[in-house]
């Protein structure tokens, strides 16, 4: 009598950017659960890569997976692509995403290894497996981790503009968000990154939906972000002390918070410090990012090799978000390399962590400057309770964990 054997079952899993190296907020997202599937399915990932940096790493990630597709995607020509939603009628966000290669590969894909479970990340991409597209999709189960409310960062970004801006974030806000509930009404599962998150997109949908909306919290690695561990020896580490901000930027919310915080919280900090420093440290500054380095004090440092020294060494970490939507990686990072944090009523958001000796949450500029000034003043030893509160909350041991009920259990034997 032969012996039962397990097989894995396939999963597509398309993500609207490579996965790896898990050095930003999407990216540290989809890794992790890309990660968890794989230990469970076959996996067939379609990504696209937008950034010419990240190719490298295309045979890294070729581990974490069975097959791995991906497009080049060039940003000049997807934005000349997002322009023809204005003569569709969707939203700029479908068409930037879409090319016809990526949507062939998916019927080629499920074709072949007759996928009945699919995993999609990011809105942009449910586009290549709504219903109707191809016949053998049908009876597929489908699960979509939206991650953000993105349509309402939409909303944001026109709150703060004016004219024909306005005009067009309001409209891609609207028509994004009625995409985003259609997605919602087709798939059997739709994820968010907080329940903060997840109760936002269930308050605007049917009830009989609201059953299938779910928080999925992001986690930390703890075991890299150890404030015991060796760090790298970075050469553009500025000299102690020193407050930081992390994030890529060329990202608006992160862009907008930096400027925010120059704009009013750093001349108070100067009037009292003027030998504080603050470093900017990210990928791909913008020019108007680049540009703060000519002031007083002020450094950006551009993509570094190890975020983790920065964090570390810096008397207290700055998230003063203005635009946002679910968690903040960076918040959990420093909190993780138990760092003092500062942080904005909407950084904080999805975390929820109580103020403490370690955590300051305010959204003023006064206040602001004197929690940064408090802590450039403090001995850098000074004793928090920041990376239990991770530890305890937020490992993706933890926080992965509900990810498995979204798929029914199929056992297959020979």
């Amino acid at each position: 009598m032969p012996l039962l054997s397990m097989k894995k079952e396939p999963l597509l899993f398309l993500c609207h950017r490579i996965p790896f190296p898990p050095n930003k907020g999407d990216k540290i997202r989809s890794f992790n659960i890309l990660k968890k599937l794989n230990e469970q399915y076959d996996v067939y990932l379609g990504c696209f890569i937008d950034d010419p940096f990240d190719k490298q790493y295309v045979e890294t990630l070729a581990q974490h997976c069975t097959s791995l597709f991906y497009l080049d995607q060039h940003k000049t020509l997807a934005k000349i692509k997002g322009l023809r939603a204005f003569l569709t009628g969707k939203p700029i966000t479908l068409p930037y995403y879409f090319d016809k290669r990526m949507s062939q590969w998916v019927s080629r894909i499920s074709s072949q290894h007759q996928i009945k479970k699919i995993f999609i990340y990011s809105s942009s991409m449910a586009q290549y497996v709504e219903s109707g597209q191809f016949t053998q999709l049908a009876d597929c189960e489908r699960v979509i981790d939206f991650v953000d409310v993105d349509s309402d960062k939409w909303r944001q970004y026109a709150d703060k503009k004016s004219g024909i801006a306005e005009w067009v974030f309001n409209r891609e806000y609207q028509l994004l968000a009625q995409y985003e509930n259609t997605i919602c009404a087709e798939f059997d599962h739709s994820l968010f990154v907080s329940p903060d998150e997840a109760a936002l997109f269930s308050s605007r949908q049917p009830v009989a939906q609201q059953d299938k909306i779910h928080g999925l919290l992001n986690g930390v690695d703890v075991d890299f972000f150890d404030p015991e561990k060796a760090f790298t020896n970075e050469p553009l580490l500025p000299k102690e002390p020193f407050i930081v901000f992390t994030g890529a930027m060329d990202y608006w919310a992160n862009v907008d918070a930096v400027i925010w915080f120059v704009k009013k919280v750093w001349p108070l900090i100067l009037q009292k410090n003027e030998q504080a420093q603050f470093a900017i440290v990210g990928g791909n500054p913008s020019s108007e990012i680049q540009a703060l380095a000519k002031q007083k004090g002020i450094m950006v440092t551009g993509r570094v090799h190890d975020i983790r020294p920065f964090i570390a060494k810096a008397q207290c970490v700055v998230a003063p978000l203005q635009i946002a939507r679910g968690i903040q990686n960076k918040v959990l990072e420093a909190m993780s390399l138990n760092r003092p944090v500062i942080v904005s009523t909407m950084a904080m958001e999805g975390i929820n962590a109580h103020e403490s000796e370690g955590v300051i949450i305010t959204d003023n500029e006064k206040e602001f400057a004197q929690a940064c000034l408090d802590f450039l003043g403090l001995n850098q030893e000074k004793s928090l309770d920041n990376r239990k509160w991770i530890i305890e909350h937020f490992t993706w041991q933890q926080t992965l964990k509900p990810l498995a009920q979204y798929f029914s259990v199929k056992q297959e034997t020979s």
